[in-house]
């Protein structure tokens, strides 16, 4: 049964090929492939019209992150420790921005928080009080001490940032 309906699938689809092969090959240069080539020159004027609209609206985008990092302060040049880098760097950022290469993280921004909140918010992590299955994982063999070097470390982030701009 099944050699049957293979067979009937098998001349259907020949059948098919020959009935398009009869119909002006529109794939191998027949009356057809005019249409498709007129669509083709008329799509690539329109591509490269849109691709200088796009680099000026890149540039324009250039510019404007530039602006902000500027107004932010330069916070590429912080300065931070073995133990952030391992445990903080790969979701707040190297610089606890949040982004790294100009895109999000998964973790927020950390950078221009007081340490103090962000104490606060890493006891709670760690005794569950705020639910992050990552940050509990991170932190659950972490003594109070610790907690309150990362936290004045990273509370020390845009202090840093302005005694380099100035």
């Amino acid at each position: 049964m099944k050699n049957i309906i293979v067979g009937a699938l098998t001349l259907l689809i020949f059948a098919l090929m020959a009935y398009t092969a009869s119909q002006g090959r529109a794939y191998q240069g027949g009356e057809h492939s005019k249409v498709v080539e007129n669509i083709g020159s008329k799509s690539s004027a329109q591509s490269e019209a849109n691709s200088l609209q796009e680099k000026s609206d890149r540039e324009k985008e250039t510019d404007q992150l530039k602006a902000i990092k500027d107004k932010a302060g330069n916070i590429g040049n912080i300065k931070t420790s073995a133990e952030y880098k391992s445990k903080c760097a790969a979701c707040h950022g190297a610089n606890g921005s949040g982004e790294q290469d100009d895109r999000k993280l998964m973790g927020p921004k950390l950078y221009g928080q007081n340490s103090e909140k962000i104490y606060k918010d890493l006891i709670d992590f760690k005794a569950g009080r705020k639910e992050n299955i990552i940050m509990k994982g991170l932190l659950i063999n972490t003594s109070e001490e610790e907690l309150r070097k990362f936290a004045d470390e990273i509370g020390a982030f845009s202090l840093q940032s302005q005694k380099q701009s100035e």
